[in-house]
């Protein structure tokens, strides 16, 4: 059976190698016929401490870790859907470098 894969927002990080993420789906209400959006939030799994709090990310369920985490953090998300790096001290310089280069062909241009 394969394992659920959600995407969420990381609402808390305060414990240490877990994270809190808030999931939302939207449901139709079946009188009203109007879009409700209802949120869970899910402990999650993160080893090194790497996603704070505002980071999107995706969330895969796991054997259980402890009391109330069954799921581990996978990666987190762009814009676009797809992986990027996490923030942090282990973004490296590469990240900080290629993030000021397109500022400075816009002032450049200007």
């Amino acid at each position: 059976m394969s394992k659920r894969v959600l995407q969420g927002i990381v609402v808390s990080d305060a414990c240490d190698k877990t994270v809190i993420v808030r999931v939302e789906r939207r449901v139709m209400h079946p009188v009203y016929k109007k879009f409700i959006t209802h949120s869970k939030k899910y402990a999650a799994h993160d080893e090194d401490n790497r996603w704070h709090a505002g980071d999107a990310v995706r969330i895969e369920e796991s054997r259980p870790i402890s009391k109330r985490k069954h799921w581990v953090v996978l990666g987190a998300l762009t814009e676009a859907g797809g992986e990027r790096r996490p923030r942090g001290p282990d973004a490296g310089p590469a990240a900080a470098e290629s993030g000021a280069e397109p500022a400075a062909q816009a002032e450049g241009a200007a």
